[in-house]
């Protein structure tokens, strides 16, 4: 490609879209021709699991259809490839939308130094949420460690209106890498991927779903979810265009938008704590005792396979392994279970997770996981135990979502299906019995709680 100083590169990353893209409007506005570029990097792909990385090859095919096949991938250390990149276009800025996550923080500013050396820059326009981490704060100037003070101010700070889309003149007569190949393990069923497949199912959520959402998302067993969360963690869709699209006034329309308020939450508590993406935030309940040895492997493997004994907890997690989802509130169940039924250290679930999930976002679920482990930043105390069986009785109470995933549960009548082993000749079709008496478990957490004074 022939040198000019009106080129510009914009560099995707977790914004694989083109409508609501403040960095494309800047960069458009600064320079004629745009070079759209995606790096391939292994320390961000190393850590997906197969479901969530076939999912963004699909997000990818979708942005370089939407560029007129002109996506420019790379693969290799941002620090290198993206300044070599410019060079090669005589580009001398490169145009990203700001990320806040502890190593993506890490590598711009890298990226920004070697751009930097030969005379351009890295331009951060725009985030990948509605009001960046780090704005909101409390009247002291410290970031709030509640949700709900936090949701409040967030609400000061809120600018929902989309950024109009901009005609760009994209360019790409570059080499290219071959995009890796990667499939989606073995029988799983991914939705729909890139932006395309983002506004279906926000066109579809809309239509039918956003006027029952209030009542239904607690529900697994019917489809009352959003099922956003894939592409909000890829950036197909900005949650501004989500609240755009909420009607007026609707109760299931606040549900949702309180459920991206927690979101913004999760990452602006990852911005000013880095270290609890790895770490209990709370010092005092990183001392929790926990299990260890070789029973504490095959009770995991349990928990991981969906052979507890415990329906709601094994739907959860056969529906994990087969749709790389699973549903909100059986997330938290199986999470409960793991760390206050078997003891578990609540990081282990967490890593489980983040390598099974399609919509696998570091912040929302190390935090979400917190909540439940009683260790972030969470009001309320330790001692919030879910109960499988009553949490099963009241959101699935006719047995759908356990039927579902449980095959061997499908003949049991609706109150048989919640306690199996209380069945007749106990669970059939080889079902197992529980590994633990939750009972019992639950006062062992409550003393482990007790014991650290």
């Amino acid at each position: 490609m022939a040198e000019g100083a009106g080129v510009a590169v914009v560099w995707f990353r977790r914004d694989l879209r083109l409508a609501d893209h403040p960095a494309i409007a800047a960069a458009a506005a600064a320079s004629d021709r745009l070079v759209a570029l995606f790096v391939d990097d292994e320390r961000l792909r190393g850590p997906s699991g197969g479901a969530r990385a076939a999912f963004l090859e699909g997000c990818l095919a979708d942005l370089d259809e939407s560029t007129g096949g002109r996506l420019v991938r790379r693969r290799g250390d941002p620090t290198a490839v993206v300044p070599a990149v410019a060079a090669e276009v005589g580009a001398t800025d490169v145009f990203v939308t700001e990320d806040f996550g502890p190593y993506g923080r890490a590598r711009d500013e890298a990226v920004d130094a070697a751009l930097t050396d030969r005379g351009g820059a890295l331009r951060r326009v725009g985030t990948p949420y509605v009001v960046a981490p780090g704005v909101v704060r409390t009247q002291a100037g410290t970031p709030y460690q509640v949700f709900t003070p936090f949701s409040r101010a967030w609400a000061d700070h809120a600018d929902t209106r989309p950024v109009a889309e901009v005609d760009v003149a994209w360019v790409g007569d570059l080499d290219r890498d071959a995009p890796p190949s990667v499939d989606p393990p073995a029988g799983v069923a991914l939705p729909p991927p890139g932006e395309r497949g983002a506004h279906g199912r926000l066109d579809a959520f809309v239509e039918g779903g956003v006027a029952a959402y209030a009542d239904e998302r607690d529900r697994p067993g019917v489809d009352g979810t959003s099922r956003l969360s894939p592409y909000l963690k890829f950036g197909c869709l900005h949650p501004r265009q989500v609240l755009d699209r909420l009607p007026p006034g609707d109760r299931g329309g606040e549900v949702l938008r309180r459920e991206l308020i927690w979101r913004e939450f999760y990452a602006d508590v990852l911005f000013h704590h880095p270290g609890s993406a790895r770490r209990s935030l709370k010092p005092k309940l990183a001392a929790m005792e926990v299990d260890e040895g070789p029973d504490t492997e095959r009770r995991f493997a349990a928990w991981r396979d969906g052979r507890t004994g415990y329906p709601l907890v094994d739907a959860g997690m056969r529906q994990l392994a087969a749709e790389a989802w699973m549903h909100n509130r059986v997330r938290m169940i199986t999470a409960s279970f793991l760390v206050k039924d078997l003891h578990l250290d609540w990081t282990r679930g967490a890593a489980l997770f983040m390598e099974r999930l399609v919509d696998g976002d570091l912040a929302s679920n190390q935090h979400g996981w917190q909540w439940v482990a009683g260790t972030g930043t969470d009001a309320a105390p330790y001692f919030r135990i879910f109960n499988p069986v009553a949490q099963s009785r009241r959101f699935d109470p006719d047995g759908t979502y356990l039927r579902r995933w449980l095959p061997e549960l499908a003949d049991l009548d609706r109150d048989a299906v919640h306690e199996p082993w209380k069945h007749p000749g106990g669970p059939p079709g080889g079902y197992p019995e529980p590994i633990v008496d939750h009972a019992v478990e639950r006062e062992e957490a409550l003393r482990r709680y007790g014991a650290l004074g």
